[in-house]
């Protein structure tokens, strides 16, 4: 009993929970990302890019010359595929692009949140200042 009492303590600490959390609303935003990139902005570099599909780029091994990589595979030849690294690459740098620019509307966000939220100093005389005062009032 006492092991998965300690067991469900262990799962209830807001680490795992926020560890969880985490993970799902990573997964969701992932998929926003990709739609965004897929959908958004891969059609505009295709159009920057006179509609090269990278995917399809490869070199053979066998040095025979084939029209397309379907064509290369079917044929059984060893090939490159140096076409997928390079919309791979392509990928990333607009994921990393679109999430950084993400990131920094948060934390400008946060910063005002921060500016808002923080109390002005108390402005008045220190404990010093006021024995001080004290003490010449008992003077007089």
């Amino acid at each position: 009993m006492g092991f998965f009492s300690d067991f469900k303590a262990s799962l209830m600490k807001g680490d795992v929970l926020s560890l969880a959390t985490a993970v799902v609303i990573g997964g969701a935003f992932g998929k926003i990302v990709s739609s965004a990139v897929d959908d958004v902005i891969m059609p505009i570099v295709g159009l920057i890019t006179g509609g090269i599909d990278f995917t399809t780029k490869f070199i053979t091994l066998d040095g025979n010359s084939y029209a397309d990589l379907a064509a290369a595979q079917t044929a059984g030849a060893a090939v490159i595929t140096y076409g997928n690294l390079v919309q791979a690459t392509i990928n990333f740098v607009i994921i990393a692009l679109f999430v950084f620019v993400i990131l920094r509307a948060a934390e400008k966000a946060k910063k005002k949140e921060e500016v808002v939220a923080a109390p002005a100093a108390r402005v008045g005389p220190t404990q010093e200042e006021l024995l001080i005062q004290i003490r010449d009032l008992l003077k007089k």
